[in-house]
Formats: structure tokens, sequence, C-alpha cells
């Protein structure tokens, strides 16, 4: 057997991409597990030593985090976890209940078969990870469910904007889902949204939607104002107006 030479496509590349990607998913986790909380500093250097890499890959990654709202530049000590406050809660859960109410609506409108079925079955992943599953796992089984009514609602615009505040979403999801009770209670309101989307009122599941939003907003914003008692009145989260069905033919 002739012995062929090693040539330049035997060497090893790392690829810096999926190695930022690796140190952002670490890092992001981590902020959504609770392993580093609001206001947390940042110390690059113990980052680089904990996750065995390099400053430029954890410097890109809390850039990135930055843009995603989860990471702040506050002051000359450096980056620290984001702190969102009560307010900046509020202003989140009052577009989630428009944002979200439309994108339910519009999925009742305009789903296929396949998107129901899709939908159902994100559900039932989501409850077996709301019964015994890891925080992650449900963070992740709440996205999918997402993921499918953005798809199949049709309107890309919405779905960007909401995509835009996902981090941002999944941390005030992760504080109210860690709540006592806040698991079957969110399992129970996703379901009233799926039975009305199979239903086929658009109002209903709708308000399905927007009641969902504003139950987990009760428990996170209890959660926070407990931990950023300043004397900052939780203020009503309130209810968008509904959108009416289109009428047929006009």
């Amino acid at each position: 057997m002739k012995r062929l030479p090693l040539d330049d496509s035997f060497k090893v590349n790392r690829n810096p991409v999926t190695l930022r990607e690796i140190v952002l998913d670490k890092l992001r986790s981590a902020i959504m597990n609770f392993q580093l909380l609001p206001g947390d500093r940042l110390v690059e250097r113990d980052l680089c030593e904990r996750l065995g890499v390099s400053r430029t890959s954890v410097r890109e990654a809390l850039r990135h985090l930055e843009s995603e709202g989860l990471v702040e530049f506050a002051d000359a000590k450096g980056p620290r976890v984001a702190i969102i406050t009560l307010e900046d809660a509020c202003d989140i859960y009052e577009l989630r209940c428009v944002l979200e109410g439309l994108i339910v609506q519009l999925f009742t409108l305009r789903a296929k078969a396949k998107d129901i079925r899709a939908l159902e079955k994100a559900l039932n992943e989501n409850s077996k990870a709301l019964e015994d599953g890891e925080l992650q796992q449900v963070l992740d089984s709440v996205q999918g469910f997402y993921d499918v009514l953005l798809e199949g609602s049709g309107n890309h615009i919405a779905a960007t904007q909401l995509r835009q505040l996902q981090a941002r979403i999944s941390y005030l999801r992760a504080t109210s889902v860690s709540q006592e009770n806040r698991r079957g209670a969110s399992n129970r309101e996703m379901e009233k949204i799926v039975a009305a989307i199979k239903s086929g009122d658009p109002l209903a599941a709708h308000q399905a939607s927007v009641d969902h939003v504003r139950s987990a907003a009760k428990v996170a914003l209890d959660y926070l104002k407990s931990k950023q008692d300043d004397g900052t009145k939780v203020r009503d989260i309130v209810e968008p107006v509904v959108l009416k069905e289109p009428r047929i033919g006009r």
C-alpha cells in the first residue's frame, strides 16, 4: 500500500465562530439558570479562566449579550449581568400581550393542519418538561411552542420584534416558572390557548394568550418587587384591545 502525503486537509481547524457561540451559550445559560445574578460583575480574566478560552472570545460574547439586554456596561467598573427593573419588566410584558396576542390570533386564522399538529406536539413536550424537567429544558420547550406559533402566524415582522426581545423574555420566564406552583398554572394556560386555536375562535385564542402573559407577569413582577423593593409600585399590565376577526370577501 502506497503511503499518501499528509496535506493541509489533515490540519485541525479551530472555528472561531463556533467557539464564540459555545462561550455565548455558556454565559447566557448561566444567567438564565441564576448561576450569575443581576448585578454580578463579569470580570473577563475570571471568565477566561473558568471557561478556558481567550479574552477575545469572552469579550465578543459579552458584547452580544449586551445587545440581547442580558449584560450591561453601566460604569467604568466593567460589564455586569443586567438588572431588569420593574419598569422594564412591565414594558416587556405589555408588549408581549400585544404581540403574542396578535400572533396567536393570526395563527388561528392562518395555520394549516400540519401547524396545528406541530403545536400539539410542542405543547406535549412542554407538559413533560414542566412536570419534572430542569429549568433550561422548560425554557427550551416553551420557546419551541412559541416558535411554532411565530412560524404559523404568517407575520414575520411581529415575529422578528418578539425574537429581538427573546433573551429578556426568557429571563423573565425563568423568573416566573421558578416560583412555586407556577409550572402547573402555566401548562393549563397554554392548553387553553391550544384549545381555542383548535376551536377556530381567534378572539378566544387572543384572550387566552393575553391571560397567560398577564398571569406570568404577576408572578414575575411580585418576585422582582421583593428583590428590588425601592418603593416602586407595580403597575397593572394593560390588556390590549382585541382585534376583530376580518370579514371574508372584503
